[in-house]
């Protein structure tokens, strides 16, 4: 008996060389396909491919096994972040170790409880959390984000520039009020971001009842490298069964599995989409796990390069660079 042909595996990018401007690709192993020339309506962007996302996606399996087509090869080729989002969504305090942890580190130093009764309290608020709250959710803006590869410049304004490697799903059909159990019906796929914060400028100094200050903290140029690429949801069965892992400068320092986030990414995009209209191309972050330079007591610096990797969604790699030296 005849056996079906596995389907061949694929990514989505941006990318460009020669001096012309970007364009959307499709990744499959090393090499690279223009979709603005193969596809039929000539898409001039990855969002507008995603724009049209259940007419792209038959169209996408076939080119990515026909070898007539024009590959070029990705060696040689920028890699730019895979898509330039409208929308980008955050969620915070969404790895359970990663909560605990900081719960423990911000106790009063004259704190009557030990650290292990710090740690069974922090992990029965993170049940009650999973069982009974709601994912905490934010918003950045698009042009934090950056190519994979690209140079990281560290503001001098921020003392305590800091990594989160957190996994992205990226929205392939508008979302609007969906229910956990249709969200994941919206993704598209998958991608890699580090969302980096200055740790220093989370919280108000000047007015403390303000709270936290994401904008200030999150949002500089550079501080959301993304990418490599966008793999289709197709290809990771299981968003809640991948391993992150973060090296810096080799050494690794986040090592976690998305088992471990409080709120899933079905419950996260939900929640999100009962807010906001969540377009094709948005990306929702989901939350870092445990391992930050904070709680190592290591921030980064002039010369630290981040090597990021997800299961099966390939490596992102970037230096950090002083803005003084930039």
């Amino acid at each position: 008996m005849a056996t079906l042909a596995q389907p061949v595996r694929f990514a989505l990018g941006t990318f460009s060389g020669g001096g012309e401007p970007p364009f959307p690709g499709l990744v499959v192993d090393d090499r690279v396909l223009d979709l603005g020339a193969a596809l039929r309506w000539q898409p001039a962007s990855t969002v507008a491919v995603l724009d049209r996302w259940d007419e792209a996606l038959p169209a996408l399996r076939d080119l990515a096994g026909d070898g007539n087509q024009a590959w070029r090869p990705l060696d040689g080729l920028r890699v730019h972040a895979p898509v330039e989002p409208r929308q980008v969504v955050q969620s915070g305090a969404n790895y359970r170790q990663h909560v605990i942890d900081l719960v423990v580190a911000n106790r009063p130093e004259d704190a009557a409880e030990t650290e292990d009764e710090a740690r069974e309290r922090a992990a029965a608020l993170m049940d009650r959390r999973a069982r009974d709250d709601q994912p905490y959710v934010f918003t950045g803006l698009p042009s934090a984000v950056t190519g994979p590869y690209d140079d990281v410049v560290l503001p001098s304004w921020t003392t305590q520039p800091d990594w989160e490697l957190e996994l992205v799903a990226v929205i392939g059909r508008p979302a609007y009020r969906v229910s956990t159990e249709e969200a994941l019906e919206h993704v598209a796929g998958y991608t890699i971001a580090n969302d980096l914060t200055a740790r220093d400028l989370v919280f108000r100094k000047d007015m403390k009842e303000i709270g936290t200050d994401w904008f200030r903290a999150k949002n500089a140029p550079g501080f959301t490298p993304l990418g490599p690429f966008v793999v289709p949801a197709e290809f990771v069965p299981d968003p809640m069964d991948l391993r992150l892992t973060l090296r810096l400068n080799g050494v690794p320092m986040q090592d976690e599995s998305t088992k471990d986030m409080i709120f899933d990414v079905a419950r996260v995009v939900s929640y999100a989409s009962h807010t906001a209209r969540l377009l094709p191309g948005d990306i929702v972050l989901t939350g870092s796990p445990a391992g930050n330079g904070i709680h190592h007591g290591r921030l980064l610096r002039d010369g630290d390069v981040m090597e990021s990797t997800i299961t099966g969604l390939g490596v992102q790699r970037t230096r950090c660079v002083a803005e003084e030296q930039a």
